[in-house]
């Protein structure tokens, strides 16, 4: 596996088509790769953007396999003075263990489905309140490997932001896609879950920007 961290130069027109179309931005993150997972039980491309607070915009891929964005930077950033930074992930992987405490960014597309009973409606919600949402990703957590810890008050040690409803053009249909970013700090329940997570994505609406779990250092207390 590896993680990678591109700069997007949101000046350039061609950044600014990207941004504005998930559906734009899956396919030139897939065109980075010679040949990109097809899908199944393994590992498989995953990406995000975000607004960092320096007021960059960065997009992170985690994928199986290097990839070449020779054409994002052409594209949408800074073609003589900056490209990207792939690094190997695997040793960061298997370095994960029970116990460990890590802060962690998620951008993800909560949703709950609308079958009432078997054979009834099909379709997906998304979630639209901020504690629907906080919920959402705290019920799944021990499946994907983690809990939340809790603040010195109690509290689930977890912000929900960037809440957006995207809609965009696919085909001959628009999609409509309620998203959140979630920032927190998990403990780690179970390291072979949670690496699946990180590799596999978390919940719905991976191909469109969602689903990408990453981790940084937890600070002090």
């Amino acid at each position: 596996m590896y993680l990678t961290r591109f700069a997007i130069n949101t000046a350039r027109r061609g950044a600014r088509k990207l941004l504005g179309s998930p559906q734009a931005m899956h396919a030139a993150v897939m065109a980075g790769f010679a040949a990109p997972p097809t899908g199944g039980q393994g590992p498989r491309v995953l990406w995000r953007v975000d607004h960092t607070a320096t007021a960059r915009t960065v997009l992170y891929i985690a994928s199986p396999d290097q990839p070449d964005l020779t054409h994002l930077v052409e594209q949408a950033g800074w073609p003589t003075t900056e490209t990207w930074d792939t690094r190997a992930y695997d040793d960061f992987l298997k370095s994960l263990q029970d116990g460990q405490q890590w802060s962690f960014r998620l951008t993800a597309n909560p949703t709950r489905d609308g079958r009432t009973r078997p054979g009834t409606d099909t379709r997906r919600y998304g979630h639209v309140t901020v504690e629907q949402q906080r919920q959402w990703l705290i019920s799944r957590a021990s499946r994907n490997g983690f809990r939340i810890t809790e603040t010195e008050t109690g509290e689930p040690d977890l912000i929900v932001h960037r809440r957006e409803t995207l809609t965009f053009p696919r085909k001959e249909s628009r999609v409509t896609l309620r998203v959140a970013t979630y920032d927190g700090r998990l403990e780690v329940t179970d390291a072979d879950l949670l690496r699946q997570a990180l590799t596999r994505g978390i919940g719905h609406a991976k191909a469109y920007g969602c689903g990408l779990l990453t981790l940084a250092p937890a600070a002090r207390s």
